[in-house]
């Protein structure tokens, strides 16, 4: 008879990968130390090469592990999921959801969402990281992200719920004082307000249907890296700044902020669904994806382009 794979130890090879050591492993699985020793020399036995480089304080992958990891964290990721799949076919959805997502966007989009899948699945616990940083989904155990922007390739699945629009955005009391912009070059004579993740000012560009392209680089009266903030001094009439439309949608329905410059138009950003490499997941993630989509997707500032 044919010799099976050593998936148990090949699970623990990715679970020591993961948390860096071996004791961490062993604290996380609940078994010794001298266990996952053993597991990962029976692998490094059949596979007649080293898995890991090992010192008193350091733990790295050689070049063969490097290769083998992804495979294994599959084995252990379709081992867990068949677990947990099989106990919530029997049962009601239960266990742990860990997911990230735009702080000001999560706070103000997001949460109001959440109590009622709560109520629906009672043992389900959510463990949510608000961040407008793009966390590392397979380095921090995540299970699901919500993101707003331009997504680059990687290995990552993506779901687009909804494009949001960008608004370039004031009060009315401003465009009376002021005046509105009939042309992005028109920004240079206006008291602009930026939102930048990276801290430093960045250029607005435009596009119109007839004229074209615009980019216009304009100094900032303040400078956030988190647009909710921009808000309060918009309302104020402070300013104009652009702004994604599910930040202001509910001052510009009540009349606080209005658009200008309406035909000349900045990218809109899409919102999508991450989740890890493997299209395994529980039950209980795809639960959570499928009614975040179907509430998202109809969200008063979305549209679907």
């Amino acid at each position: 008879m044919k010799q099976l794979p050593d998936l148990e130890a090949w699970a623990i090879f990715a679970r020591v990968v993961q948390l860096g050591s071996f004791s961490k492993a062993s604290q996380d699985l609940g078994v010794a130390q001298a266990t996952i020793s053993k597991a990962i020399s029976r692998l490094e036995a059949r596979l007649k090469t080293a898995l890991f480089h090992r010192t008193s304080r350091q733990l790295t992958l050689t070049e063969s592990g490097q290769i083998a990891l992804e495979r294994a964290e599959r084995i252990l990721l379709e081992g867990q999921t068949v677990e947990q799949e099989m106990t919530e076919q029997s049962s009601r959805l239960r266990g742990p959801i860990r997911i990230t997502m735009p702080m000001s966007f999560g706070i103000a989009c997001v949460a109001p969402l959440l109590p009622d899948f709560m109520r629906e699945h009672p043992e389900v616990s959510l463990d949510i990281q608000f961040s407008d940083q793009q966390v590392d989904l397979v380095g921090n155990r995540l299970d699901l992200a919500l993101r707003i922007s331009q997504l680059q390739d990687s290995s990552l699945l993506a779901r687009k719920l909804a494009t949001v629009r960008i608004l370039l955005v004031g009060s009315p009391a401003y465009f009376k004082q002021h005046g509105e912009p009939a042309h992005p070059s028109d920004l240079s004579e206006h008291q602009v307000m930026l939102y930048s993740q990276t801290g430093a000012a960045v250029p607005w560009r435009f596009s119109h249907a007839d004229k074209g392209e615009a980019t216009v680089f304009v100094p900032g009266m303040m400078l956030v890296n988190n647009a909710e903030a921009l808000n309060p001094a918009l309302e104020a009439g402070l300013g104009v700044a652009l702004q994604p439309e599910f930040m202001v949608w509910q001052a510009l329905r009540d009349g606080r902020l209005r658009t200008a410059m309406d035909d000349w138009q900045v990218s809109a950003i899409a919102l999508h669904l991450v989740t890890p490499p493997s299209r395994s997941r529980p039950a209980r993630v795809t639960a959570l994806m499928d009614y975040l989509a179907l509430r998202l997707s109809g969200a008063p500032w979305s549209y679907q382009a």
